[in-house]
This record gives C-alpha cells, sequence and structure tokens, in this order.
C-alpha cells in the first residue's frame, strides 16, 4: 500500500521540485504594494484572485492579508469582516486527517496553513484597533477579552518556561484600550501584567526588557484608579514618579508599526546514515549535532550513505527606518521599542525545529524506502534509484507565513493640551535621509487617544539561499 501511495502521489507532484519559487517569490508583488504604500493595487490583487484564494490551503493568509489591506486603507469595518474569517477558521477548522497524511508523506505544501502563534495573536490586535479607530470602544474592549483568552490558551498550550507563550505587547495594548475607556482598574492590572511578562520573559527570550513608557503607565493608571500603595510601590521600584499637574491626564499613545516581518526560505542539511543493525539506521549531521534513529526494516536502502532534508528557516527584512521621534513645540519624545515581531517569528520557528527535523526526515526515510521497494517488487534496481531521486525532488519546505506583518511596533504616550495638536513626527535610519510627518489630532479633556502609525519599508531579505 505504501508503494502504491508513493507512486501516486510522486507522479502527482513531481513538479514540485527544490526549483519551485518560495511563497515570498509567490507574493512579491503584493508585499511590494503593501510596502510602498500603493494599498488600491494589493487590494486589487486579492480581489483579482478571490475565487482560488477563499477555498485554497493559504486562506487563512488570504484572509488576513484582506484585513490588513483595508485597515491600511482606514476601511475599517470591512477590515474586520476579513479579520473576522479569519478568526472563525482558526477557531472551527479541524485539519483533515487524510491531507495533513499526504503532507507528511510527500509534501507539506499540500496541507492547510493555519497560522503561527504570533500571527494568530495579530488578528485581534488589527480587529481590537478597528473596532477603537470606528469610536466602537465597547466592541474594543470585547476584542481584548477575546485576546486575553488565546493568550491563556497559549500559556496552557505550552509547559516550558523557555517557549513563547505570554506576550508581552499584546496585554499592554489591553491596557491603553482600557485606559482609552477610562477603566484605570483594568488598565492597570493590564499594564502590570505586560511589566511582568517583559521583565520574565522578554528579557531571557529576547533581552528586551519592558520599555520606560510602560512602567510610567503603570505608575500612572494606580494613581488614575486610586491605587495609592500600588502607586508608592513603584514609583519607589522604577524611581519614577508622577505629577498629575505638570503631566495633565490628556494624552496621545502613537503606535509606530514598522517595516515588515520576516520571511521563510528553504535550506537543506545533509544527514549521513549509519547502520546500526536490527534493522535500524541513524540520521547523523555532525555539523548541527543532530542524531535521529529510524527503523527501515529488511531494506539497506542499496547502501545510500547520505540523504540531503529540507527545512523552513527564517529570513529577515531589514528595516528602512529603526528609530523615531515625536515633537510638539520644544518638546521632544523619542518611541521606545514595544513588539518585536521578527523575533518572536524565529523564537516560535526554533521551538519546534526539533520537531520538523524528525518529521522531515521521516518523511524522506518513508519516500526512499518505499521507492526501493518498488525497484525490488519489480526486480529493477535502477528503478528503486531513479525514484529515489524524483522522491528528493519533490522535497519542499513550507516557506508560508503572513509576510506583511511589521517587523516591529513601537509606542510613545505624549501629553497634550485638550483640542486641535499639531505634532511633528519624524522616522530615521542609518541608510535613508529623515522622513517627517505632520500628524493632526484633536483630543478631548482627559482623553487617551490611540493613533497607529505604519511605516512598511522594508529592504530586501538578508539571504534566500534556497536548497537545491
Amino acid at each position: 500500500m505504501l508503494q502504491k501511495l508513493f507512486l501516486i502521489f510522486l507522479s502527482s507532484t513531481v513538479l514540485f521540485s527544490c526549483t519551485a519559487p518560495s511563497f515570498y517569490e509567490k507574493s512579491y508583488d503584493f508585499n511590494k504594494n503593501i510596502a510602498t504604500g500603493h494599498f488600491d493595487e494589493a487590494e486589487k490583487m486579492l480581489e483579482d484572485n478571490k475565487d482560488k484564494l477563499e477555498d485554497s490551503k493559504i486562506r487563512f493568509l488570504y484572509f488576513v492579508n484582506g484585513g490588513l489591506v483595508e485597515h491600511l486603507k482606514g476601511n475599517f469595518e470591512l477590515s474586520n469582516e476579513f479579520f473576522e474569517k479569519a478568526d472563525l477558521f482558526v477557531e472551527d477548522e479541524r485539519k483533515n486527517g487524510l491531507e495533513q497524511g499526504a503532507a507528511f508523506l510527500l509534501n507539506p505544501n499540500i496541507s492547510t496553513y493555519y497560522g503561527e502563534d504570533h500571527e494568530i495573536l495579530m488578528i485581534n490586535y488589527y480587529k481590537a484597533l478597528n473596532y477603537y479607530m470606528m469610536n466602537d470602544h465597547d466592541d474594543a474592549l470585547v476584542e481584548v477579552r477575546r485576546l486575553n483568552l488565546r493568550l491563556q490558551s497559549l500559556s496552557e498550550k505550552y509547559s516550558d518556561s523557555a517557549k513563547y507563550k505570554e506576550d508581552a505587547f499584546m496585554h499592554a495594548l489591553m491596557g491603553m484600550i482600557y485606559e482609552s475607556n477610562n477603566d484605570h482598574n483594568n488598565a492597570f492590572i493590564a499594564y502590570r501584567n505586560a511589566y511582568k511578562i517583559y521583565e520574565s520573559d522578554y528579557q531571557e527570550m529576547f533581552e528586551m526588557g519592558a520599555p520606560l513608557q510602560l512602567k510610567k503607565d503603570l505608575i500612572r493608571s494606580a494613581y488614575r484608579a486610586g491605587m495609592n500603595e500600588e502607586r508608592r510601590f513603584y514609583e519607589k521600584k522604577f524611581n519614577e514618579s508622577y505629577d498629575p499637574k505638570t503631566e495633565g491626564n490628556t494624552s496621545v499613545l502613537l503606535l509606530w508599526n514598522n517595516g515588515m516581518g520576516p520571511v521563510k526560505e528553504e535550506w537543506g542539511i545533509n544527514f549521513a546514515i549509519v547502520y546500526t543493525g536490527g534493522g535500524w539506521v541513524n540520521f547523523v549531521s555532525k555539523e548541527y549535532g543532530l542524531s535521529f534513529p529510524f527503523y527501515v526494516g529488511d531494506t539497506d536502502l542499496y547502501g545510500l550513505t547520505w540523504i540531503k532534508v529540507v527545512f523552513p528557516r527564517y529570513v529577515t527584512r531589514n528595516m528602512l527606518f529603526d528609530r523615531a521621534e515625536v515633537k510638539i513645540g520644544e518638546n521632544t519624545y523619542p518611541l521606545e521599542l514595544a513588539e518585536d515581531l521578527d523575533a518572536i517569528s524565529f523564537k516560535v520557528l526554533n521551538e519546534r525545529m526539533l520537531a520538523e527535523f524528525a518529521k522531515s526526515l521521516l518523511r524522506v526515510a518513508l519516500k526512499q524506502v518505499a521507492a526501493y521497494k518498488v525497484g525490488d517488487n519489480n526486480d529493477s534496481p535502477a528503478l528503486g534509484a531513479t525514484l529515489s531521486f524524483l522522491a528528493s525532488a519533490t522535497e519542499s519546505a513550507d516557506t508560508r507565513n503572513w509576510q506583511t506583518l511589521p517587523h516591529s511596533i513601537y509606542y510613545k504616550r505624549v501629553p497634550v493640551e485638550p483640542g486641535k495638536t499639531t505634532m511633528e513626527f519624524t522616522l530615521f535610519g542609518e541608510k535613508t535621509n529623515p522622513e517627517p510627518h505632520t500628524l493632526e489630532v484633536d483630543v478631548k479633556a482627559g482623553q487617551t487617544l490611540i493613533y497607529p502609525f505604519y511605516s512598511l519599508g522594508a529592504y530586501e531579505p538578508a539571504t534566500l539561499n534556497r536548497a537545491k
């Protein structure tokens, strides 16, 4: 049966060889339109391919990219329609066993893409912002509560403390939206949760502690919630203080979504095959210190001594701008890094890399065993060798991911006077000229206004050394 399935799958997918373009290459024009601000063109590309994409293996990416495009165009209601479809897909879809089995035996690209953990969290990020921008603060709060439930599920999913299982920035976002709704008690709780995650998980995993702005937000929300004991505790802990007479209670929270996240490329590792007897072999990579046992039965793979296995890995797209500041009158406020989605992407993939290694090796081994058994059954070692070569040619890593997410998110709270205010917002990069922007805001007395800003330009990926 294995040999029969092998021949069927091999004949149907031989075109999916290592010369096939990566998902980044297939999506290049769409990504470029997003990066350069040509959102109408990006929208048209999605609309022209709607029939093909909406029920495809990458419908998750179609939904989230559609949601992002409409968000960037200011069509917040339509954006949420896309993101709601993505949300329902994540919550309701169940992986098809036959499909997953076929993908395991042959090629992971024939399976449905379900999104990485951090990509799924970003659905709630954009939905909450969409509701907020539509002045629907109640639904924005509902969305951040749903985000909190999703964060709890993520925490329960992993028991290893070194895994990405809680997101500090998402808790900070919850605090911002609670505060914009004058719910200072819940804002304080959310900011405190964010601080704890920054100082524990983020410090360990990303060498990234809590932003100074978050510490100030924690003190201020404690003050405004009437938590004087907590306020004094954190003032002493951070050596910071909040003076409502000088800082006021009217402000703009500037969220800077910057650059574009990494893309996946295909790369390969050569594994030596060490025959250990009893039908067992070890796949060994001395270069990476890896060794995986595999049972091949009475098949000796005709003396095959090594195989090449392909895996996905991320490649960074460096940001055009790496810092920014906002100026009002004589006062200048530098923005602080709050979320490094690029680093989180690497972390999420690396956490399961050993499992990816094991699955890919097993898939290759099964294909090689099936190839040589076909040769045996037809008294043709040459046929077995030919099928072995074709089996290797059908190996392809899954290079799909949500490639239009920002590289990083920065933020800053800027105190303003009630009414209309003009802010000068300037972006800086090592290889680019400063890029100034004029932002006009109209803020009510006592209001905290969230203002998202996007600069999604990025350099090409540092390398795309795809396996051959």
